[in-house]
């Protein structure tokens, strides 16, 4: 089992191989303990503000799920700034608690789901996701761990912030999300307009190929910005 302060030493001692310190956190804590997926999240008074670090792309799109819908473990998790822990999502009722979450996260690979706010005091500042494939409750031992990670995550995203160059008004690995954000926003008026559909639906669309073509919602809707991609039309070409 990791201190807080051996995950710090393991992470600052990986900088530099082209990965941000959110990632490497959350992909040594996808395989300290033995996850599918571990996923960092900037979260403030207004809600999510999107994902800042994540062990893969499962983790990330799932994450990207609770931005877009407003609902989920790391949703509830600072909002009422306390842990979120479901040991089986087929089994805790959160198909019903979280109708847009819940199923597509178990249509994922995913059984049990541990949120951990990220705060100082009363200031909400982000939340770390723990995926898992298997319908189980993490021992004293993995919950141990997973604090000990859970403080690393809150440190790392302090430190990037103190970081922050003069004049910017965030460290660039936790501006992104935020950038992120406007694009996909930018992305679901765009093709609402193109294809005639409200937003919503839109989004359903944009979330709907990101999945099925494995890839992140940001690239799909970088695309369909760029004009590369048209999502209901290139559908009904095909019928």
């Amino acid at each position: 089992m990791k201190t807080t302060a051996q995950i710090l030493a393991a992470i600052d001692a990986a900088a530099g191989s082209g990965r941000s310190l959110p990632e490497l956190l959350c992909v040594d804590c996808k395989t300290a303990l033995g996850l599918s997926g571990c996923v960092m999240a900037l979260m403030n008074d207004a809600g999510h503000q999107g994902v800042v670090g994540a062990s893969g792309g499962v983790a990330a799109q799932l994450e990207d799920l609770q931005f877009e819908l407003g609902e989920g473990p790391s949703v509830n998790a600072s909002y009422f700034a306390r842990p979120v822990f479901h040991s089986d999502l087929v089994t805790a009722g959160e198909m019903s608690a979280w109708p847009g979450f819940g199923p597509e996260a178990v249509g994922a690979g995913v059984r049990a789901v541990f949120a951990f706010p990220l705060q100082v005091g009363g200031v909400r500042l982000g939340t770390l996701c723990l995926y898992r494939s298997t319908a189980a409750q993490l021992d004293r031992e993995e919950m141990a761990s997973a604090l000990a990670y859970a403080d690393a995550a809150l440190v790392v995203l302090l430190r990037l912030q103190a970081e922050m160059q003069p004049g910017s008004v965030l460290y660039p690995d936790l501006g992104e999300p935020l950038e992120y954000r406007a694009e996909v926003h930018q992305a679901t008026g765009f093709l609402s307009v193109q294809a005639s559909v409200g937003l919503a639906d839109a989004l359903l669309l944009l979330r709907a190929h990101a999945f099925a073509g494995e890839r992140s919602f940001l690239e799909v809707a970088r695309d369909v910005l760029a004009g590369r991609l048209r999502i209901p039309l290139e559908e009904d070409e095909d019928d």
